[in-house]
């Protein structure tokens, strides 16, 4: 069996816009715990408000938008995917490889449709 290997992720992840606050620390928290309980190690949570979504998911125009660096073992990717796929909280996630955790990252502006 290979040794699974760490490496620097980024993950996006898009949670309901009709959480409340509360609802929405802890969705992010069971995020955070999970990458946690998978040997993996938080480095920075980006929150990027409340944005409107670029296409209609599962009736939700709008959500809010995180984006968390963190570091985590290649072969536990699989389990995360699962536990986030069973959060009935999070629209929509993506989990990318990173070469460096940034200081702050924007979202730029979409431009308009000529």
């Amino acid at each position: 069996m290979p040794k699974s290997r760490k490496h620097l992720y980024e993950g996006m992840y898009i949670l309901s816009a009709t959480l409340s606050e509360d609802a929405r620390k802890k969705a992010i928290e069971k995020i955070t715990s999970s990458i946690q309980h998978h040997a993996g190690e938080v480095h920075k949570t980006f929150e990027q408000g409340r944005k409107k979504l670029a296409y209609e998911i599962s009736g939700r125009r709008e959500g809010y938008y995180y984006v968390i660096y963190f570091t985590a073992g290649s072969s536990s990717m699989p389990e995360l995917w699962r536990a986030y796929q069973l959060n009935e909280d999070l629209i929509r996630f993506m989990t990318l490889r990173a070469d460096e955790v940034p200081e702050k990252i924007e979202f730029k502006p979409l431009l308009a449709a000529e």
